[in-house]
């Protein structure tokens, strides 16, 4: 066997490297555990959840790590969501997991959910809309209308009908929540604040992203309800594996990421931790802010070294 065979064989066993008491690989983690509970007796919503290497799936886990009441993991395709709640409830079996197929974008199916935890729980506390798609990786010249309206309609509508829905079911108060709160975490990307992070369509969507979580803040403004746009730069999820892979079996894994000051791709679990601070009180005067977990890619222009001047 050649050494490039040898490398992508390896990479792939890492990957499919078995969790605890699960079939489904294990979340790479950066960080230590969090010293929860930091979310406790919440309830909250995610969406874009089904993905093993998923943003969504890793966020899960920190929320339940850190107490959360109920959690409702959503996606437009299922098929490993309940193996995710297995998962979770395995565990932290104290949370209250929840599976729903949904389309992000459509308005009835994300009421069904928000109104589900209104009368199960009778409170909502954290909304995270990360379900987005990539659209189409082409010239703009050479992308459809219907391509680019699907984009946005999935990446953009599904942030707007979040916030729609969750706002005034945070505001629901009862003799456990006595005050009117809530997060709305909306899932853009450095392609929203950049150029050349993303192609056309996709970054269009994620900038009206950032644009939303900002008008909609000061949209709030006294209900107690925060949203901000997380920014996520190059990291491995199921949209992006197979750069990744491709990258192992070249042996050229060490360039990935080679644009920002970390010289690294990130992990799920990294966006996750600050998913998990934003839906948490201790970001309770963090509201209208597009924040970047892009291993500083967004804080300059990328340069050659050695070729400044």
């Amino acid at each position: 066997m050649s050494e490039s065979a040898k490398r992508r064989v390896e990479a792939i066993g890492n990957q499919l490297a078995p969790s605890s008491g699960s079939g489904l690989p294990a979340i790479k983690k950066i960080a230590p555990d969090s010293n929860g509970p930091r979310v406790a007796g919440k309830v909250i919503i995610i969406t874009g959840a089904n993905s093993v290497l998923g943003i969504g799936r890793a966020s899960a886990h920190q929320f339940a790590q850190n107490g959360a009441r109920a959690i409702y993991i959503c996606d437009y395709d299922d098929s490993n969501l309940a193996e995710h709640k297995c998962e979770i409830t395995a565990s932290w079996p104290t949370v209250d997991v929840h599976t729903q197929q949904l389309d992000a974008a459509d308005e009835k199916a994300v009421k069904a959910v928000v109104d589900d935890a209104l009368q199960r729980y009778g409170r909502l506390d954290v909304f995270f809309a990360n379900a987005g798609v990539i659209g189409p990786m082409a010239l703009f010249t050479d992308v459809d209308a219907d391509d680019f309206l699907e984009t946005m309609r999935v990446n953009s509508l599904g942030v707007f009908l979040a916030a729609k829905l969750a706002a005034p079911a945070m505001q629901k108060t009862s003799s456990e929540k006595p005050k009117p709160s809530g997060s709305i975490i909306a899932t853009a990307s450095v392609a929203g604040l950049r150029s050349n992070a993303g192609a056309t369509a996709y970054s269009a969507s994620k900038a009206s992203v950032i644009s939303m979580a900002q008008t909609i803040a000061y949209q709030l403004a006294g209900t107690g309800v925060r949203i901000n746009a997380l920014c996520p730069g190059l990291i491995e999820t199921g949209m992006t594996s197979s750069l990744f892979e491709t990258a192992r079996s070249r042996g050229t894994e060490g360039k990935i990421g080679q644009l920002n000051p970390l010289k690294r791709g990130g992990h799920a679990d990294e966006i996750a931790r600050v998913a998990l601070f934003l839906g948490s009180d201790e970001a309770s005067y963090v509201n209208g802010q597009a924040w970047a977990v892009d291993g500083g890619l967004s804080a300059g222009h990328p340069f050659v070294p050695g070729r400044m001047g």
